[in-house]
């Protein structure tokens, strides 16, 4: 089923061309010129993503935003001329989710088109992870092993992290430093083995017979879920 999309504008020309776009790109299109009509079509057809212009006739794209977050959590794109820092935070305060200003590339909206939609079809993460005796506290970025703390760094934490959230899937150096130290890393990538280590000895029961963080030789590390 495609997914729908509310394009809310007064430019009529706009309309029709980001209208062209987002279908080509797959999506299922509602467009409204002003607020009012953005409100009602938005509850006639509850879209999976609106992009909304600020500078509306009738009613206002940000009482247009506040309205429509204090019924839905639909994803909502702001649209709009103005470029200052203060202009885009007043535009997340109100409930925004992603803000693009005029003018703008196609190939960026779509992006962050795809990005919101995506996020919104991803299952919220669960505030603690456990496995056997093994607990992680996410929000707290809290680790306890058999009831008592294991006191993790936080490059292992986030190696941790990383792993425990793809439980049973090999993980290669090179995705572990993605998603440890990000993507502009430049250091070794044997130094994922030396956190490895050190995280084994906090967490395993025996760190010479790990049975939570599994070595895949030749491959990387993966987290084993099968053995609790």
């Amino acid at each position: 089923m495609k997914r729908k999309i509310l394009v809310v504008d007064d430019d009529e020309k706009l309309l029709e061309i980001l209208e062209i776009y987002l279908k080509k790109d797959g999506y299922s299109v509602i467009t409204a010129t002003d607020g009012v009509e953005a409100l009602r079509l938005f509850r006639e057809h509850r879209p999976d993503l609106i992009v909304l212009d600020l500078m509306l006739p009738k009613i206002k794209g940000e009482k247009v935003c506040s309205r429509i977050r204090m019924e839905s959590d639909v994803p909502i794109i702001m649209l709009t001329a103005k470029t200052t820092e203060r202009d885009k935070i007043a535009g997340l305060d109100i409930g925004a989710d992603d803000y693009v200003t005029k003018p703008f590339g196609r190939g960026e909206l779509l992006a962050r088109i795809r990005a919101n939609l995506r996020r919104k079809a991803e299952p919220e993460e669960p505030a603690v992870i456990s496995y056997g005796e093994l607990m992680v506290d996410v929000k707290a970025r809290e680790v306890t092993l058999g009831g008592e703390s294991a006191e993790l760094t936080g490059t292992e934490f986030d190696l941790l992290l990383t792993l425990i959230r793809d439980p049973g899937t090999v993980l290669s150096r090179v995705q572990l430093i993605h998603g440890v130290f990000g993507y502009g890393y430049d250091g070794l990538e044997r130094t994922i083995d030396t956190h490895i280590n050190n995280l084994r000895k906090k967490i395993e029961p025996d760190p010479s017979q790990p049975k939570f963080v599994k070595t895949v030789f030749g491959v990387g590390y993966k987290f084993d879920r099968h053995t609790y």
